[in-house]
């Protein structure tokens, strides 16, 4: 059986991945610094061609990539959160599906990932924040050809 604090851990970590998720898809990428990520968080975005390195580059990488023009819209929808605790860390296993429109000249391409993200969370004063965060490709769907994903 849980303890309330196992139980309390569990909803803070799922709320840290919502947040992260939403963060995302609305651009407001500078506040992965105070509200998802720790200061010496490592993040490896390579399995689909992005950036690997600290928070800096992350949120660089992010802001050049996912614009508005070209990725007018997207979403990250997170499941199956398997996270086992130990004590102020934790690991963590998320399923996310990411369909995003893709502006290509006059059209609009809707295409998908599914992927993994591979986590490590650390407590902080201001609650559970994610160390690091490893993308797992796990499959795409109608992505356009120059992408090479």
């Amino acid at each position: 059986m849980l303890s309330q604090q196992e139980i309390s851990d569990r909803f803070e970590i799922h709320d840290l991945l919502y947040r992260y998720a939403d963060i995302i898809d609305h651009k407001e990428f500078a506040k992965l610094r105070d509200e998802v990520f720790t200061e010496d968080a490592f993040i490896d975005y390579s399995a689909f061609g992005g950036s690997t390195g600290d928070l800096e580059t992350t949120i660089e990488f992010l802001a050049k990539v996912l614009t508005v023009q070209l990725f007018p819209t997207t979403q990250h929808l997170v499941a199956n959160m398997q996270v086992v605790l130990d004590g102020d860390s934790a690991t963590g296993r998320i399923m996310c599906l990411n369909p995003q429109n893709m502006q290509i000249g006059e059209e609009t391409r809707v295409f998908f990932c599914g992927l993994w993200y591979l986590d490590e969370y650390r407590r902080t004063p201001a609650g559970w924040r994610i160390l690091r965060r490893v993308e797992e490709k796990s499959w795409v769907h109608n992505t356009p050809d120059f992408m090479n994903l």
